[in-house]
This record gives C-alpha cells, sequence and structure tokens, in this order.
C-alpha cells in the first residue's frame, strides 16, 4: 500500500463524518465572564504580566469594521490563554501592543483563518513567530466546512452565536452582547486546535499542516496591488480606454474622499454608480445626477466633485489613457491556451486531471494540495526535463511547499511527460 493510499485509509474518520448523536450545547458565555475591555496603558500591563505568566498556546482573534470604516485595522482584539483567561483589548485606545507581542512571541498562536487577521494584528505590533490555523486544519483534514462556529459544533459539539459577525466593530462603546459574541470566539479556540491536532497526527497530515503554518509566519506582508481600481466590481463592461480613465479617476477621488472620513468607499459612492457614470460619460451635474447611484440624495457640491472627475479624465491625451487590461504577470488566462499554445493547453488539462485525482485520494481540497497559480505556471513554463526531480525543483522555484513536491512531482512529471 502507498503512503497516498495509507493516508486516504486514515480520514475515514472525525473529518469525513457528519455531526451526530446529541444537539450541539449551546455556548452562552465565558466561563470566568466577559471580562472589562483593556482601553488604557495601566490595563494593557496588567494584561501583558497576565499573559506572560500564563503557558500553552494563545488563542488570538481581531475584530474589523469591514464595510463602514477605511482599511482593514483591528477594533477588537481577543485572547485566551491558560492561566490568564480571556481578554478584550480596544486597539484605537492602545494603538501600540508591540509589548504584549514580544511577551507573547515565544508561543504558539491559534488563529482561524490566520491570514485574515495578522495584517491587522501586525499593524499594532501582534506577529507571531508560531502559529496553529484552525481553518487551514480543518481544510488538510478533510472537513466540508471549516468556518469557526461549524467547526466547534462539529469537533466540540458546542454551538457559537452567529450574530455579530458583521457588525461595526468601531462603534463606541461596544454594547455588551458583541463583546461577550468576541470573548466566545477564543473561548474554545485552543480546544479545538488540541483536537484538529490528533486529528492531523491520525490522518499522518500533521508535518504538512506544520509546513503550511511556518510559510504563514514566515510570508512578508502582500505589496500594494498595481492598479486597484481595476477591481471596480463590473469594470469588465467598461471597454473604451476613456471610460477606464473615468472608472480610474472616480475609483482615486473616491478613494481619497474614504480615507479623509474614515469610511468604506463602499459608503461613499457605491462601484456600480462608477460604472454607471463610464458607461454614460455625462457632460454636465444634471446629466449625472440622472445615473443610478448620483440620485436626488445627493447634494450639488458632491455631484460637482464628481463631475469633476469625469471630466478630467475626460481631459486626458491619448498617451495618459489607461490599457484596457493590465500587463501580464504570468500565463495567459487558461481559456485562451488552446489556441495560443495547444501543447500547453494539453499539459495543462494533465496535470490538472492528476492533482484532482491526487487531491480526492488524499481528501484535501484541490487547491491545499498545489495552487491553481503553480500548476498554471509549470504547464506554461515546464522545466526542459520532465523528470521528477526537474518537475520538483521547478514546483519548489514557484512556492510549493515541501509536503506538496512530495504528494505531486511524481504525477506531474507524467502528465508533463505525456503531453509535452
Amino acid at each position: 500500500m502507498t503512503d497516498a493510499q495509507q493516508t486516504a485509509e486514515a480520514t475515514t474518520g472525525l473529518a469525513t463524518s457528519e455531526p451526530s448523536g446529541p444537539a450541539p450545547v449551546p455556548l452562552l458565555a465565558p466561563r470566568e465572564g466577559v471580562p472589562p475591555v483593556t482601553a488604557d496603558i495601566e490595563a494593557l500591563e496588567a494584561v501583558v504580566a497576565a499573559f506572560a505568566g500564563g503557558h500553552g498556546p494563545v488563542a488570538v482573534d481581531a475584530e474589523r469594521a469591514s464595510g463602514y470604516r477605511y482599511g482593514q485595522r483591528a477594533y477588537l482584539v481577543q485572547l485566551r490563554r491558560e492561566g490568564a483567561g480571556t481578554a478584550l483589548i480596544d486597539p484605537v485606545a492602545c494603538p501600540d501592543l508591540s509589548g504584549l507581542g514580544r511577551e507573547l512571541a515565544p508561543a504558539e498562536w491559534v488563529l482561524h483563518a490566520a491570514t485574515q487577521d495578522l495584517p491587522c494584528l501586525r499593524d499594532i505590533g501582534l506577529v507571531p513567530t508560531r502559529l496553529f490555523d484552525t481553518e487551514l486544519a480543518g481544510r488538510l483534514a478533510g472537513f466540508a466546512r471549516v468556518g469557526l462556529g461549524v467547526m466547534v459544533e462539529t469537533v466540540l459539539g458546542f454551538s457559537l452565536e452567529k450574530g455579530h459577525s458583521a457588525v461595526d466593530w468601531s462603534n463606541r462603546p461596544l454594547p455588551d452582547p458583541w463583546l461577550r459574541y468576541a470573548a466566545l470566539d477564543v473561548e474554545l479556540l485552543v480546544d479545538l486546535r488540541d483536537a484538529l491536532e490528533d486529528e492531523l497526527r491520525r490522518q499522518g497530515k500533521l508535518a504538512w499542516a506544520l509546513e503550511e503554518f511556518a510559510a504563514i509566519v514566515a510570508a512578508p506582508p502582500a505589496p500594494p496591488r498595481k492598479d486597484p481600481w481595476r477591481r471596480t466590481s463590473g469594470v469588465h463592461k467598461v471597454r473604451r480606454r476613456r471610460q477606464l480613465a473615468v472608472v480610474r479617476e472616480l475609483w482615486t477621488t473616491r478613494d481619497q474622499v474614504a480615507q479623509r472620513r474614515d469610511l468604506s468607499p463602499g459608503k461613499v459612492l457605491s462601484d456600480a454608480a462608477i460604472i454607471a457614470a463610464a458607461q454614460a460619460m455625462p457632460a454636465d451635474t444634471r446629466a449625472l445626477a440622472g445615473l443610478s447611484g448620483f440620485g436626488h440624495r445627493m447634494g450639488r457640491r458632491q455631484l460637482q466633485h464628481w463631475q469633476a472627475a469625469v471630466d478630467r479624465a475626460k481631459a486626458l491625451s491619448e498617451a495618459e489613457l489607461p490599457q484596457p487590461g493590465q500587463p501580464a504577470s504570468g500565463p495567459p488566462p487558461p481559456r485562451a491556451w488552446a489556441e495560443k499554445d495547444p501543447a500547453a493547453a494539453a499539459r495543462l488539462s494533465a496535470a490538472r486531471t492528476s492533482v484532482t485525482a491526487q487531491a480526492e485520494e488524499l481528501n484535501l481540497p484541490q487547491e491545499n494540495l498545489l495552487a491553481p497559480d503553480v500548476v498554471r505556471r509549470l504547464c506554461w513554463e515546464p522545466p526542459t526535463e520532465a523528470g521528477p526531480g526537474a518537475v520538483a525543483d521547478a514546483l519548489r522555484g514557484l512556492g510549493a511547499r515541501e509536503w506538496q513536491i512530495t504528494q505531486t512531482a511524481d504525477l506531474l512529471s507524467h502528465a508533463l511527460a505525456n503531453d509535452a
């Protein structure tokens, strides 16, 4: 029996089973009650001392105000550690948590969907050196649904309140029910971590997970996105370069207003309104006011502000207009491969089939076995030699982890050799 078959045989337990038996127990309050919010230096020092004196992993979570405020800053940080209890910290009142971060640096941090929270935690001085991501662990273990609530329910038998995940966490003071919800998010996170570690060990996947967690810790902050205005919803409907310039000008103007007013850009002007203006190219504020998103509730000065952005785009020279598409930084879209390079299209088809089959055998998502972008880049520009060693080197150069290379290099070598 191969290693992959042994691993697959081991995945028939907890990860693939649906909740059964008694109904989940509602988790209504933290064990020690809801702690007061830490909102001054003296209280923060007490938290630092308590958590430095605790032991074991540290459960960490952060609440943002996505959809309400500009950016992705943290508006509440939740921590829990054995021997220290739970802490709720207001990072608006205590914006520098680097002292706490230094004390906790040697510990393993437990987060759910770590890549979502790490950027805002990094901004306030909280940077882990080791972590355990319970969402990613669930994916590798083969769970079909990996949200925190369903994982706690499936694995631990408790149900968490779901009502406050999308509220405006920038509100002050934070209502008591919100604080209870926030404290409960870290109440069982370490328990979940321990259960998932056992499950991953049972399946023979724990070393894979640890390698993934180390890669998250080692990853540098994401660079600023090039031409972020191109992500405007509906921009694919805009074809002409002059119209694209309107999208760019309105997006940039909106972003400046949103940043100045500390509002989510969508609350300043919707993407749909930007696209409508780009398509209509209004001649004046009266025409602009007739478009969806610029209706009667918008004042004259606001209309003038947006019309000025449209007019700036109209005044640009041809050389200043944006190109219809972004410069290619990798392979073309797969739908174009058959026409541009039929051999590459054949390689991609064979590689995808092999990776999909292997992922199914290992009971984990295909994208966790090997990132689709890595597969595309490998097939578009394969190594000169299609042997497993050369493929392994190519995968390593594309950022694949060693466990992924071990599981896929041979099968991808066959796919490239047979369809080159």
